[in-house]
């Protein structure tokens, strides 16, 4: 197996091509004629064999991409997604409401209210199960890892009890039953 890798050199022996299958204990014999006779030394080594990360090597992430709506209609399932591509190894994923780290899986929100959402720290998910006012505000996501993190620009969400679409003739908004259009009300 050693055939074309391994070279003696002086007192020495050069493997090439290592692998982990090279590791293990060697023994080097050394017999030497002396005055006394035949000298005989001998000594053990223990190769270990380490695999360099380079194949896979550890990077930190790149800024996430955030994927955050503009508006939200009160009460219904809104799901914010937060997702890096580059970090080794995979990033874990917090979600931030104006600047404040978001807790995993809570009971209670920060004023008592009681929080309908759930954070996916693998996926990188922020669900609502039924979004209200309460939780419109600028939303950002932070992918950390052993080797670093980053964070998006935030974004923010607006909940209502109307959705703000975007028209043809520019902007509109739904508000009770008047339409504005393009500054013109249609209602």
């Amino acid at each position: 197996d050693f055939k074309d890798r391994a070279e003696m050199i002086d007192f020495s022996i050069r493997i090439k091509n290592v692998t982990r299958k090279d590791a293990g204990k060697y023994r080097c014999e050394v017999s030497a004629p002396s005055e006394q006779g035949q000298n005989l030394e001998e000594d053990t080594v223990t190769l270990e064999v380490l695999v360099p990360s380079a194949v896979h090597p550890s990077v930190a992430p790149a800024v996430p991409s955030c994927e955050v709506p503009n508006s939200a209609l009160s009460g219904t399932v809104v799901e914010l997604r937060c997702q890096d591509k580059e970090g080794n190894p995979a990033p874990e994923y917090t979600w931030f409401k104006d600047g404040i780290r978001l807790l995993g899986n809570p009971k209670l929100g920060s004023q008592g209210t009681n929080s309908s959402y759930t954070v996916n720290t693998k996926s990188g998910t922020l669900q609502f199960n039924t979004v209200s006012k309460l939780d419109s505000g600028e939303y950002a996501c932070e992918a950390r890892n052993s080797v670093g993190h980053r964070r998006c620009r935030g974004k923010r969400m607006q909940v209502g009890k109307h959705e703000i679409v975007g028209g043809t003739n520019g902007l509109q908004l739904e508000h009770a039953n008047t339409i504005f259009e393009g500054g013109r009300s249609k209602g």
